[in-house]
């Protein structure tokens, strides 16, 4: 899985890019099929705007985008985002209408002897 980060009119100092690195890593912890996230800090004259953009497998892009004075705050409302939307199409695709595992509804009731006809 690769992290991009990219800076527009400006840069970020060492233990800021680091931070957002391993912060933008922990999204995995969410969802294992992300392939990349692009991180994008654009400084523009009175303001600061993070975007993020991950790529997962069998799946559109996942974007998030906030604007804010700092950069650090700024991308963590932006990472807050981006949680939730990867939290919620996790929620969507994962099967909550069964009751038992799949094996147990193929063998049959569990604890019931199965009785012979005569």
């Amino acid at each position: 899985m690769q992290v991009a980060i990219t800076t527009r009119h400006g840069s970020i100092n060492g233990p800021i890019h680091e931070l957002i690195n391993s912060k933008s890593s922990k999204l995995l912890t969410y969802f294992e099929r992300v392939t990349s996230i692009d991180v994008t800090v654009d400084f523009e004259t009175d303001r600061i705007t993070v975007e993020i953009l991950v790529d997962a497998e069998h799946r559109h892009n996942f974007v998030s985008r906030d604007v804010g004075d700092e950069v650090v705050s700024t991308f963590e409302r932006a990472l807050h985002k981006m949680e939730q939307q990867i939290k919620k199409y996790k929620q969507k695709i994962q099967d909550h209408r069964r009751d038992r595992p799949m094996n147990e509804i193929t063998d049959g009731p569990a604890g019931e002897p199965e009785s012979e006809a005569e």
